[in-house]
Parts: structure tokens; C-alpha cells; sequence
């Protein structure tokens, strides 16, 4: 069994209440009797693509378990890179998407960088998408999850499905020539399941914030976030003899 804590959108920024929201999680996860196999943060762990030395120091509460991270829309690549070297694979530099192939805990896990620099919406390059490929081509005898900011579905909410990884259908193509388990986002602040491309695809909640859908109760302050919401998390939990289970939860 592999049991995935996959956390995301912590937005931290020098601020107390953004890293005491991602503490509540640390705490939770933590207080396990029986670790977690392995911590992925999908993205926007820097709120303003500079407070990876504060985002080190957090993830440093893991130092017992194997850390995944990937960038988001508020991450910068070069100050993600260097802020964060302890849990960055050194291939590429500056500007080049911070693409990963990383094997922990009996399983694949391809994270994939999803950003425009200076964009909040996602796209998979050409050259991006042949990189996909080639890593999926390579033969492994266990479940491949592939991890990334942007999901290719949205809320049908009016803002946040602007910013949304465009040209999905090139990504769609790419994953349905290969056996992949489910595919692993964030970046719309809410615990979803959905599919894509024949496939699971399952989002964390935000941590530092959740965003109504557009049917439901506005913030309290009329604002896109609500950041009196409970931080969230999701646990997934891999057996090889069952379907994926996942569990969302949020911390009140």
C-alpha cells in the first residue's frame, strides 16, 4: 500500500496566517501512526515567487518522509530552483519548465511544470509534451501518477477557468498512448474528482484558501478567496488489488 498525502496552493508569505494554515496540515499529517509514504505539493508554494527560504524551512517538518514539489503560477523557476535545491531535481536552469521523473515508495511520479513565466494560465509545450512522452515510454512495473499545477477541467466558474491549462487536447493525446494511474493537480482551491482522457483526475484543496463554486455562498468579503475556509489536504491511497481510494480532508 501507498498512501500519498498530496497537499497544495499553501501561498506562503511571511505571513503568520499562511503558515499557520500549512502548520495545521504539517501537524495532521504528522500525527499519523503510520506515515504517509510520500508529500507532494502540487504547486504556488511561494505566494509572490519568493519565499522559498520560509517555504524550505516549513517542509523541513518532513525531513523523515520523501518531499515532492512542483511550481505553480505564483512560482518563479529560477528562485524556485535555487530556493528549494533539497527537493528539486538539478536538470535545466533559469527559465526551463522544472519538469521531474521521480521513483519513491514503489510508485512513478512525473511532475510536471505547467507555468507560463508571468502568466497565470497553464500550457504544455511542444517540447514539454515530447518530454511527457519519452518518460512514460520508460517501462515500470508499478502505478505512474503524473502531478502538475494547471488542471485541464475547471469550476465553470467565471475567473479561475481563465487561467486553466490551455490546449488540452495535446496533453489528452499523449496520455492515452501510455498506462498511467491518475493524474494529480491543484490550483482551483477545491477538493475535486473528475476525470480526464480516460483517467483520474484528482485535486487538493488550497491550503491557504478555498474558492466558492459560483453557485454557492459568496466570501465574506465578496473577494475570488475565502480565507476563513478550513485548510485541506488529500490522502491517496494505492494497493495494487483496488481501485485508488482518495480522501479529502479539510482541518477545522
Amino acid at each position: 500500500m501507498t498512501v500519498i498525502a498530496h497537499l497544495s496552493d499553501p501561498h506562503l508569505d511571511g505571513t503568520t496566517e499562511a503558515r499557520e494554515r500549512l502548520r495545521r496540515v504539517t501537524s495532521y499529517l504528522l500525527a499519523f501512526s503510520r506515515p504517509v509514504d510520500v508529500v507532494l505539493v502540487t504547486g504556488d508554494l511561494a505566494d509572490h515567487g519568493t519565499e522559498y527560504a520560509e517555504v524550505a524551512a516549513e517542509l523541513t517538518a518532513f525531513s523523515d518522509l520523501p518531499v515532492l514539489v512542483l511550481p505553480g503560477n505564483h512560482d518563479v523557476r529560477p528562485a524556485f530552483r535555487t530556493g528549494l535545491t533539497a527537493y528539486v531535481e538539478p536538470v535545466g536552469g533559469g527559465e526551463d519548465p522544472v519538469h521531474q521523473l521521480r521513483d519513491v515508495a514503489s510508485a512513478r511520479f512525473v511532475l510536471l511544470d505547467t507555468t507560463v513565466p508571468g502568466e497565470d494560465h497553464g500550457l504544455l509545450s511542444a517540447d514539454s509534451l515530447d518530454w511527457l512522452d519519452a518518460a512514460l515510454a520508460e517501462p515500470y512495473d508499478g502505478p505512474v501518477f503524473i502531478a502538475f499545477h494547471h488542471p485541464p477541467v475547471g469550476l465553470q466558474h467565471p475567473t479561475m477557468d481563465q487561467w486553466l491549462l490551455r490546449e488540452p487536447g495535446q496533453f489528452a493525446a499523449v496520455l492515452r498512448r501510455h498506462p498511467v494511474t491518475a493524474l494529480l493537480a491543484g490550483h482551483l482551491h477545491n477538493g475535486i474528482s473528475t476525470t480526464y482522457a480516460g483517467l483520474p483526475l484528482l485535486l487538493a484543496p488550497g491550503i491557504r484558501s478555498t474558492v466558492p463554486l459560483s453557485f454557492e455562498p459568496p466570501t465574506p468579503t465578496g473577494s475570488l478567496v475565502d480565507l476563513t475556509t478550513p485548510p485541506g489536504l488529500a490522502l491517496h491511497v494505492h494497493h495494487p488489488d483496488t481501485p485508488l481510494l482518495t480522501k479529502f480532508v479539510h482541518l477545522a
